[in-house]
């Protein structure tokens, strides 16, 4: 039998026992590695941030009435040069001798595609001048006449030439074929391949990186007078601007002037860059628009009634429409939650609950294909994590090159929506553990690893 030799030095190997499980579990939780402590990130907290750093709202934007894209048309056409009239004058316009029978005039039947009704006579056209040339008498200026007003003017021509009777001077005048305007139109929305689904941790940003190369669609368009609008020019090349693209159109006007504006805005700007980087403290400033290219918007805030003008969606001769892909509006993730670049949805808002679902984190936890918090701590799955990670950081860019961590309590956030910022595009979102989780976490892990199996080793 073993004798103790007082009260104060026990001989039992339980209290050895326990003694070692608190040690090595106060040593393990000190050498563990708390995220915040080893990789902080210094973030503001989302509802201590004023306005500017945040997203606005596109949840209330209202659809444009497109009919603000499209021209009115006139009520009588009026006549310009590329137009194909036919013209009929009895014993002229064919000659016939005195006393032969006249010829009647040729029936002109319409393309397939155009909306003109058949017409009577030989076709003649107007002149790039706005003149037209018909026989035995000098060219007519017929430039923003209407058809009755050209049958009127050939009449008079005629008479003061005392080229026919009155009762003989009866022309018939009708339209063949309107002129063209030939425009451009350039789209990115379209997916190469027509596919959807994307590659892994693409999620919706696969949409458009993922199956879309990025190529654009360019068509030539031909568009009749009364049509030269921007509405007829998206209609004959897809329909308006899908989910892949910007809510904006962009014309760029083809005249020699522009060119020259919008070269001479290009080394302005440059030249503004290349100053700003010769002193290191200079902010460069950022591209402003070019004030050349026509922005239109699809969607306006409520209220807001858009500026859209008549002459600004008419179209000419050589006009660029540009559709342009927003392949830029993604966000990031990163830390605990699956890493990847994720579309952002182009006509609501995200918040970030909503960015964590799309990304493929649950609200309460996440996926085993995050990444570490740092230490035992931050596994990711498994009997560790009893207290899902509970800090989400949005790393959001500030003018002249900065950042900003912005800094969101999880537990708050789902209990109060004013603490959920909305993303937005170039957000960077990580998910870590809080200090206390980490541990806890740690914590019961160690009790389940090895605190289980001594209290077994206790009883044996």
């Amino acid at each position: 039998m073993i004798s103790c030799p007082d009260k104060q030095s026990s001989c039992s190997p339980r209290p050895s026992g326990r003694a070692r499980l608190v040690t090595a579990f106060v040593a393990s939780v000190m050498l563990s590695g708390c995220t915040s402590l080893v990789q902080p990130i210094d973030g503001v907290p989302a509802k201590r941030l004023p306005p500017q750093f945040f997203a606005p709202p596109k949840n209330n934007l209202v659809p444009v009435d497109i009919s603000l894209l499209s021209i009115e048309p006139p009520r009588e056409y009026q006549i310009d040069s590329g137009d194909i009239l036919g013209i009929y004058i009895e014993g002229v316009l064919p000659f016939n001798p005195p006393n032969a029978t006249p010829e009647p005039p040729p029936i002109n039947f319409p393309d397939q595609n155009s909306s003109l009704p058949p017409s009577l006579g030989f076709p003649i056209a107007v002149q790039e001048d706005g003149t037209l040339s018909l026989p035995l008498i000098e060219p007519l200026e017929v430039r923003g006449f209407t058809l009755d007003q050209v049958r009127d003017r050939i009449r008079e021509a005629y008479l003061e030439g005392d080229i026919l009777r009155p009762e003989k001077a009866r022309p018939i005048v009708t339209l063949i074929r309107e002129r063209t305007y030939n425009v451009i139109v350039v789209r990115q929305d379209g997916l190469a391949g027509g596919g959807g689904g994307g590659s892994q941790g693409g999620g919706r940003g696969a949409a458009i990186r993922g199956t879309s190369d990025l190529s654009a669609n360019a068509s030539q368009v031909k568009l009749p007078a009364g049509q030269n609008d921007i509405l007829h020019a998206l209609v004959q090349t897809g329909g308006l601007p899908g989910l892949n693209a910007r809510n904006e159109v962009k014309l760029l006007r083809a005249k020699d002037a522009d060119r020259r504006k919008r070269a001479d805005f290009m080394r302005q700007f440059y030249a503004q860059q290349q100053a700003a980087m010769l002193d290191p403290c200079a902010c460069p400033p950022p591209m402003p628009d070019d004030p050349t290219i026509l922005r239109i918007p699809l969607r306006v805030p409520p209220g807001v009634v858009p500026d859209i003008r008549p002459e600004d969606v008419r179209l000419d001769e050589g006009d660029i429409i540009y559709i342009e892909a927003r392949d830029t509006e993604v966000f990031y993730t990163g830390g605990l939650l699956p890493g990847g670049e994720f579309i952002l949805p182009r006509d609501y808002d995200l918040d970030v609950l909503g960015a964590m679902s799309i990304a493929g984190s649950s609200i309460a936890g996440t996926q085993g294909g995050g990444g570490g918090g740092g230490g035992f701590g931050g596994m990711g799955g498994g009997i560790g994590q009893v207290v899902p990670p509970g800090m989400l950081y949005i790393l959001r860019k500030t003018p002249c090159n900065g950042q900003i961590a912005i800094e969101v309590d999880l537990t708050r956030a789902i209990n109060d929506p004013r603490q959920r910022p909305l993303v937005q595009a170039g957000d960077i979102l990580i998910l870590q553990f809080k200090c206390e989780e980490e541990m806890l976490n740690f914590g019961v892990s160690t009790f389940f690893t090895f605190g289980i199996f001594q209290l077994l080793n206790n009883r044996n």
